[in-house]
């Protein structure tokens, strides 16, 4: 029977017999990496962002356009007669139109200049007496410049929070990686737990069906009572329940395992338990420069403050609107198409529009002050963002002493509690002890072996969750994150 006292103490955990693929914990975060549909969703962000932030940088670059429009009518319309007077006369009209104009944004003052060519064409037949007519159009060039004045800029906020936005992105998209590498590292170590909850309960079924055949064979001679016999009975279709209960739970573990790490169910495998953990020397500051230098979080505090100082020069542009528009260029008219080259006319155009309430009950004073609080809000809640950032790191960091000196006792204890166990059931099968103090001994055994399992899967998912914090791996001495040019 003592060959099932090593059961526990497995460090590589195998389902079947068969020959399998063995994976240690970085192989199967590497298949997260890979194959998890999480990794996907994360590129898919990122390329996104990168995506939308070449759109942003289109809004700077000069755009040409074309337009046409090709409108045609007959019937009765208002027609100019001879006289110079007008009346409902039956015509057919045709007066396409076309522009080709080229078109830049001024990021510094939010206006537009634009260079114009536009054609024109008329074929107008009207009824008798009228006779038709048929002629072109063409403003030949216009330049013209529209400028709005004391008005919100969108182009020089976006300068400022589009490119964060970028930088954002690249770094949430390593963020999410570690994330995953976590929840990976997480599922891993459930799939270890269950099965080691699986031989514990195989191998407490094997030695309380032994207990029972030793207490049968005592109950029989009389050297021990029917109370015990039956405790013993009691305990032994208990086990068989854990047994059930331990493999459905394992199937449970692995099947989201095998989803979350995209492994076919028809594949075997393996998992090694990995007691091999990585030493390293951490400081609070050196953790918090890491963070502060790499994480998404660190920069978006201040993306977030010029977004509010967007808000209150949004609020203040609404006050009041107000528009300076000026062209000039050739313009002409012609029968023909190529004579609205010859002796063209100047053509001039300038223009001030308005728009100021001269009473509008608080309004305007009501948006601005609702702009400056939250204003002053976001940067309340940016302020308690920032300590909580930073508390966070540093509570991780603290663990990390307490996790390694928790696996060095759940190590010893187990070991401990293992040669406990084996001590008792000698002494239980010479009588020395009852079968209450050889539970006792077995109930510590198997609890010092979850123990140990746990301060493992403690360890490993701070460990991840701590290169996720900071986007620095402290066992290699790499950033995960390398900022480019």
């Amino acid at each position: 029977m003592n060959r099932y006292f090593f059961l526990g103490s497995l460090i590589i955990i195998a389902h079947s017999s068969l020959a399998q693929t063995s994976y240690s914990i970085t192989d199967v975060i590497q298949l997260a990496i890979n194959q998890s549909p999480f990794t996907k969703q994360a590129q898919t962000q990122k390329e996104t962002s990168y995506w939308q932030f070449l759109s942003y940088k289109t809004n700077y670059n000069p755009q040409l356009r074309l337009g046409a429009t090709t409108p045609y009518s007959s019937g009765y319309s208002n027609t100019p007669q001879n006289d110079g007077s007008f009346a409902y006369r039956l015509a057919t009209n045709f007066t396409p139109f076309m522009n080709l104009g080229l078109q830049q944004p001024i990021p510094w003052t939010g206006g537009t200049i634009s260079v114009n060519t536009s054609y024109s064409y008329i074929n107008s037949a009207p009824a008798s007496p009228i006779p038709k007519y048929e002629g072109w159009q063409s403003g030949l060039y216009n330049i013209q410049l529209t400028q709005p004045v004391f008005s919100y800029n969108p182009l020089r906020w976006d300068k400022r929070t589009k490119p964060i936005l970028l930088e954002e992105s690249k770094r949430q998209y390593v963020q999410t990686l570690e994330s995953i590498s976590q929840e990976a590292a997480s599922r891993f170590f459930d799939v270890l737990t269950y099965q080691v909850n699986e031989q514990i309960a195989k191998f407490n079924l094997a030695n309380n069906d032994t207990i029972h055949k030793i207490e049968q064979g005592r109950y029989n001679i009389g050297t021990t009572s029917q109370d015990k016999l039956l405790q013993v009975e009691l305990q032994l279709l208990k086990s068989r329940q854990d047994v059930a209960q331990a493999k459905l739970d394992f199937q449970n573990a692995l099947l989201r395992l095998r989803t979350f790490i995209g492994i076919k169910d028809g594949e075997s495998f393996s998992l090694t338990l990995p007691e091999n953990i990585p030493a390293f020397d951490l400081t609070e500051e050196e953790a918090l420069r890491y963070a502060k230098k790499n994480r998404a979080d660190y920069i978006a505090f201040e993306r977030r403050r010029i977004e509010a100082e967007a808000n209150v020069a949004q609020a203040k542009g609404q006050r009041y609107q107000a528009n300076i528009t000026a062209s000039y260029g050739l313009n002409n008219s012609a029968l023909i198409l190529s004579d609205l080259y010859t002796r063209p006319s100047n053509q001039q155009m300038g223009s001030v529009s308005f728009n100021i309430p001269i009473v509008d009950w608080g309004r305007r004073k009501s948006l601005m002050q609702t702009a400056y609080a939250n204003k002053r809000l976001n940067d309340f809640v940016i302020a308690q963002d920032e300590v909580n950032f930073e508390q966070e790191i540093i509570t991780q960091v603290r663990q990390f002493e307490l996790l390694r000196l928790q696996i060095e006792i759940t190590r010893k204890s187990d070991a401990v509690a293992q040669e406990r166990y084996m001590v008792a059931q000698n002494r239980y099968l010479i009588g020395k002890i009852d079968i209450t103090n050889l539970g006792i001994a077995l109930t510590e055994k198997d609890n010092a072996k979850r123990s140990y399992i746990q301060a493992l899967k403690s360890f490993w998912t701070s460990y991840f969750n701590l290169r996720r914090l900071t986007l620095y791996d402290f066992a290699t001495g790499k950033e995960l994150y390398q900022q480019s040019d």
